[in-house]
């Protein structure tokens, strides 16, 4: 008999810097954008983050997206409107060595695949600068969205996604970079009436784009972020959409996880069903669409009434909501990561995005003990999965042991 000995992995723990969007005031990184990058590196340091997801947008001035329209606004703590050069990532990377703190990848969250072409193409040449500037930090992954041509039927955005979007593929290959999507359906991007906002929400779209990936040589450029709140808004729980792409032999398509969770709320759910909100939202006036930024974001109705957004260890304890769908069951998660993904724990990112509204503070101290307790608590829950998986899968299944129970089952309902 040969004895394993107890050797748990641990994931890589870090926050997504969109956490506090404005950490560095904009009279201060504006002249001097990567000041804004060292000021979170020292922040990260500070909450007890291993790393960093580096978020990058187009400046607040350049964006066509409001901030008003957005539920959860985005970061551009990369700042791109000058060219990363050797420079700016000599001195990125002398603060990370300081600091010790790593980059998991770098996010930029748009629609790629924006049905006006002038938007797409400055998007797109956007989203290059994301990847030279992430090759030049020495990040292996870039993370972001698909989006959706609003103007095609969900077919229609494939052959749009095989068009247009490969050719980022082989760029990113050619940077020797992964990109991976988060899986947001982003319900309230648009005033529209679509629910799906990006395409590659699911895993059914997640094998469909792969397979087209691979007819063109980019099968090992396109990975998954996955954030189990998507899960969760849709009715899906991460045990059984694990066991999923395993049985359908895709179970290597995740390469990172946000820890952010989805509190659903049954009276919503009541009212709208898990569409959410269909009329009467107020991002349509006399019968149109609003032009006011303001007006617009109550699009995001179609999310809001029915849910809102965790941050990990700030929900209360809740089994039934666990076995119903209806909240993350983090140590349930990280367990089912070890046991049906094709993963290696120890080199996995597990990145906390803190969109929780009501502790959405922009204010350094305040925000501080909240981040520090949630990754903390990421910390811990992750390594209690880790010392079970390694005490039952290993130590006890080389003694022959049995492990005790049944425990959470994939598809049972």
């Amino acid at each position: 008999m040969s004895v394993k000995p107890f050797e748990p992995k641990f994931m890589k723990v870090g926050v997504l810097t969109a956490a506090l969007q404005e950490l560095t005031p904009r009279e201060k990184r504006d002249p001097d954008p990567d000041i804004a990058i060292e000021e979170w590196v020292e922040f990260a340091r500070d909450l007890g983050a291993d790393h960093i997801q580096l978020s990058s947008a187009l400046h607040p001035t350049e964006s066509d997206i409001p901030a008003e329209a957005l539920l959860d606004p985005v970061a551009n703590t990369l700042d791109l409107r000058q060219p990363f050069d050797k420079d700016r990532a000599k001195r990125v990377l002398a603060c990370l060595d300081e600091y010790k703190v790593g980059i998991s990848d770098v996010g930029y969250f748009d629609n790629l695949l924006h049905d006006d072409p002038e938007l797409r193409r400055k998007k797109h040449d956007f989203m290059l600068r994301v990847f030279d500037a992430a090759a030049m930090l020495g990040v292996s992954a870039v993370c972001g969205f698909v989006g959706r041509n609003q103007k095609l039927s969900m077919d229609e955005n494939l052959v749009d996604f095989e068009q247009s979007f490969i050719p980022l593929l082989k760029e990113a290959r050619a940077r020797n970079l992964v990109y991976r999507i988060e899986q947001c359906p982003m319900p309230g991007w648009t005033t529209g009436d679509n629910f799906h906002n990006n395409i590659a929400y699911t895993p059914g779209t997640w094998i469909a784009l792969h397979r087209i990936c691979e007819r063109h040589g980019v099968g090992d450029q396109l990975r998954i972020h996955y954030d189990p709140s998507h899960s969760i808004l849709m009715g899906q729980d991460t045990r059984s959409l694990f066991q999923y792409l395993k049985d359908t032999g895709y179970d290597f398509l995740i390469g990172g996880f946000h820890v952010k969770g989805q509190v659903i709320d049954s009276r919503g759910v009541s009212a709208w069903g898990y569409g959410g909100q269909t009329v009467e939202r107020g991002d349509w006036i006399d019968g149109k669409a609003s032009d006011n930024p303001a007006d617009q974001l109550n699009a995001w109705k179609k999310q809001t009434v029915l849910c809102e957004h965790e941050l990990p260890g700030t929900a209360r304890h809740d089994p039934l909501a666990y076995l119903q769908n209806r909240t993350v069951d983090w140590l349930d998660h990280q367990l089912a990561a070890r046991e049906l993904l094709a993963i290696d724990p120890a080199e996995t990112y597990l990145i906390v995005e803190h969109e929780y509204p009501k502790a959405r503070i922009q204010n350094k101290e305040r925000l501080k003990p909240i981040l520090q307790g949630s990754i903390a608590f990421v910390r811990k829950i992750d390594e209690a999965a880790a010392c079970m998986h390694a005490l039952q899968t290993e130590v006890l299944a080389s003694q022959g042991i049995p492990v005790q129970g049944v425990g959470r089952e994939a598809y049972r309902s």
